[in-house]
């Protein structure tokens, strides 16, 4: 029986593309390509959001970045699933949204929470969560980008010790996407093509291992 897999995330998920300020070719996005490198035995869904955050406002935005206020809709729309890789905290180092590793850490464990409490449809099971560290934010020359996360260079690069320490605490699945994805240095915070390619990639065997496939 296929199975289903649940993207959560950001820009990260959508497939922005620092070098023509839009998206990324659907081929190129890191959903995409896992679903291709797991030939037909999953069917993976990319719900990613520019902007984002793991459960806090963002007033200036014109949609509900609050991850955690939206989770419980996607997760009923989406049902039954069977794997929830959750890809947030970039936005969280925002100092006009959070600006904290740790508090990043405690939005992601609100969203855990939130998976494992929900009110599933027709008895469906409750899916399994693999918890993604993003790529580290990195120094860049757009003024805009760099005006908007100071600091958080330093911040994101405390993101997978805490986020590691939490998927121990909480009994997910932990990958770094740093271990083979960088930060585009256009912008500081995306990725181009070859590295959300390879986030794809990256992710199949873990997705395999915790679907048993």
């Amino acid at each position: 029986m296929t199975k289903t897999i649940l993207c959560y995330g950001d820009s990260l998920t959508w497939g922005y593309d620092a070098v023509t300020i839009g998206r990324h070719p659907f081929e190129d996005r890191w959903p995409s390509v896992l679903q291709e490198a797991l030939t037909g035995e999953a069917r993976v869904i990319a719900e990613g959001l520019n902007g984002r955050t793991t459960a806090f406002d963002d007033h200036l935005a014109d949609c509900d970045r609050n991850g955690a206020r939206v989770l419980p809709t996607i997760l009923q729309t989406h049902a039954p699933v069977d794997l929830v890789i959750l890809l947030l905290g970039t936005n969280d180092m925002k100092p006009v949204v959070c600006g904290s590793a740790f508090a990043a850490c405690q939005g992601i464990a609100r969203l855990v929470r939130l998976i494992r409490s929900h009110a599933w449809p027709f008895d469906f099971d409750v899916p399994d969560i693999l918890i993604v560290s993003p790529p580290a934010i990195c120094a860049t020359a757009n003024a805009a980008f760099a005006a908007a996360f100071p600091g958080g260079i330093e911040e994101s690069r405390k993101l997978p010790t805490l986020y590691r320490d939490l998927a121990d605490e909480l009994g997910c699945g932990f990958f770094d996407a740093n271990s083979v994805a960088k930060t585009t240095p256009i912008d500081g915070i995306h990725l181009d093509a070859a590295n959300t390619r390879a986030l794809g990639q990256g992710l199949e065997p873990v997705a395999r291992m915790m679907l048993g496939i």
